[in-house]
């Protein structure tokens, strides 16, 4: 059993930048995928970046390639997302996701979910 807790969302301009966390409880997180998905209002929750239980895969969104950045700390079992550049069309709750074996893009492959942070992009 994992239990996830999203901190470091808010409100910033276009162009800031945020980095949102994801602290994790239970002996199993450094083996589990991680993922980061967000959902805006009226939207289905879209996948943002995932990473592989040892960091050493990652993959992203096109929307957010360049400009995000996903990284873990197993010692601290914690799930971090680096947002810079931050467009308008990036307010939505962000989520992070945790699942076992290999990453996934697929919402629905995740078996863990946090209950979410509100990033607010103003322009």
């Amino acid at each position: 059993q994992v239990q996830l807790v999203e901190a470091g969302g808010g409100l910033v301009q276009a162009g800031g930048s945020l980095r949102l966390s994801c602290a994790a409880s239970g002996r199993t997180f450094r083996s589990y995928a991680m993922a980061w998905f967000r959902q805006a209002p009226g939207k289905e929750r879209e996948f943002v970046a995932a990473i592989s239980f040892s960091g050493g895969t990652t993959r992203y969104a096109d929307s957010v390639k360049g400009r995000f950045t996903i990284s873990r700390d197993n010692g601290k079992m914690t799930l971090y997302l680096q947002m810079n550049s931050l467009k308008p069309e990036d307010t939505a709750v962000y989520y992070c996701g945790g699942r076992s074996g290999v990453i996934s893009t697929t919402t629905n492959l995740y078996d863990y979910w946090g209950q979410g942070t509100q990033v607010t992009v103003s322009s």
